[in-house]
């Protein structure tokens, strides 16, 4: 599956020491689409899906309740996401004519738009206190856009973007990988959840019933790889609602199909047409395999997705070194 790629473990890319390093603040450099040719082979991706694929090697048939190394770093940022939840609390919805895309979240968008370095400066020590701007860009690219009051993977792709550029500057290390998951990324779904519920938020970019899911992509990478060589959970029970009931607090995958279901109404066959598909694939290696491959395809090959994607000297456009 990954052989072929490049993958830096968290926190093990620090050719430049980051407190001498030059930050700069992320902006778009994927314009048109020929420019994709430019993501692809930059830096940028190779650590990006080297990210993402070491942690999805990290979770491997391991339980969201497996015992795990919890450092400062990691509940500080528990901590962060706490905040952006507790401002959801602070600004309810406003009474509105539409049904979708409640106006509030603007307000609530603002908050994170204002606050959002020192937000990323309680997760960053001091001596590193220069890269606060630059990291906090992907923050606030996280959460979804004020202006369409939308939500969908590029949103998402920005918080592991984030996450990535802490393990860049050290902040997290290698043996926070689980942690990085089951307990950060999983507390960033919870908070992403509950404003898709509050805000009514668009998906961005949906494919409707031809997409994987409306808003996410990686959990299900990350929840497959979980279930991998699971002694009787097997890709055809995750559309079972009583194995889902019964197991989704123990799996990644499992949560997101329950909030699937929360969410959705009629048969799974039919929202969820590309889920069902997969139910039918006879291993859980085969499952984490073929999403990984649709996840280059369908989100970080499309230009409607990367061309949102911003670079700074942490997660930079030139192309990979080959030195």
């Amino acid at each position: 599956m990954a052989e072929g790629e490049r993958q830096s473990p968290p926190g093990s890319s620090e050719d430049t020491p980051a407190a001498t390093q030059n930050f700069i603040i992320p902006k778009k450099e994927i314009h048109t689409v020929p420019d994709m040719g430019k993501w692809k082979r930059s830096q940028a991706y190779a650590d990006y899906i080297g990210f993402i694929l070491t942690l999805n090697e990290g979770v491997k048939g391991k339980k969201l309740t497996f015992e795990y190394k919890v450092s400062e770093a990691i509940e500080k940022l528990v901590a962060l996401l706490n905040t952006l939840d507790r401002w959801i609390d602070e600004t309810p919805p406003m009474d509105q004519p539409s049904r979708f895309g409640n106006k509030a979240y603007r307000t609530w968008y603002a908050k994170l738009d204002e606050e959002a370095e020192n937000l990323v400066a309680t997760v960053v020590p001091t001596h590193l206190a220069a890269a606060v701007p630059e990291v906090a860009v992907y923050l606030k690219e996280s959460v979804g856009n004020s202006t369409r009051i939308d939500y969908g993977t590029g949103h998402e792709a920005a918080f592991a973007a984030f996450l990535c550029c802490l393990c860049k500057i050290g902040v997290l290390r290698v043996d926070d990988q689980i942690a990085i998951v089951f307990k950060v990324f999983n507390r960033y779904l919870e908070v992403m959840r509950k404003l898709q519920k509050t805000y009514r938020m668009e998906p961005a970019g949906s494919q409707g019933v031809w997409g994987l899911d409306d808003f996410q992509f990686l959990p299900f990478i990350w929840g497959s790889s979980q279930l991998i060589d699971h002694p009787y959970l097997e890709p055809r029970h995750f559309v079972d609602e009583k194995a889902v009931n019964e197991n989704h607090k123990d799996y990644m995958f499992l949560e997101c199909i329950l909030f699937i279901t929360e969410m959705k109404t009629g048969p799974f066959a039919e929202h969820s047409n590309q889920l069902w598909n997969i139910s039918a694939v006879p291993t859980w290696s085969k499952v984490n395999q073929g999403l990984i491959r649709m996840y280059k395809a369908e989100c970080l090959e499309k230009f409607p997705v990367i061309q949102h994607f911003k670079f700074g000297s942490l997660l930079p456009i030139h192309p990979v070194s080959l030195c």
